[in-house]
């Protein structure tokens, strides 16, 4: 980050690579998690299911690569030692269901890891908001995106 950003910049960047750094690690921990049960999913519909949480992995790899991509720009680094994703997270790990079959238990555990990170990005993008305008950008590209995961989720559970 240069000089004149640093300078319109309202917001303790300290913090805030510390704030985006546990949100990377959100983000690796639901990357596996998604990959995961992809890779083991079984039972009915389990080909949609594996392509929507192989697609859905995908995504969160994208976003701990962007955080990466800020945090390095804040002069910080992302976390290294991956024994430290759980313990920096917002969240703890899901784990994911014994029963690969269960399909119903999968959506769920995807729509209830999304609204935690709904609700992580949605406090970013409010501190950020009119204090780092790049940052904030990026953070609400990210929030946009897992409320359209989340809304996917809940929908298939309705069905």
């Amino acid at each position: 980050m240069g000089k004149q950003a640093r300078a319109i910049t309202e917001i303790n960047l300290k913090d805030l690579a510390r704030d985006l750094n546990k949100a990377y690690a959100d983000e690796w921990l639901a990357f596996y998690l998604y990959w995961y049960m992809a890779s083991t999913v079984s039972g009915r519909a389990y080909k949609d299911v594996k392509e929507m949480l192989q697609e859905l992995a995908k995504d969160e790899l994208e976003h701990a690569g962007e955080l990466a991509d800020l945090i390095i720009k804040l002069g910080d680094a992302p976390l290294a030692d991956p024994m430290d994703l759980e313990k920096n997270a917002n969240a703890p790990y899901f784990m994911p269901p014994k029963n690969t079959a269960d399909i119903n238990r999968i959506m769920r555990i995807v729509a209830e890891a999304e609204a935690g990170t709904i609700e992580v990005y949605s406090k970013l993008a409010k501190k950020t908001f009119g204090k780092e305008y790049v940052i904030h950008q990026v953070l609400t590209h990210i929030l946009s995106e897992e409320v359209t995961h989340e809304e996917m989720f809940e929908n298939l559970l309705e069905r």
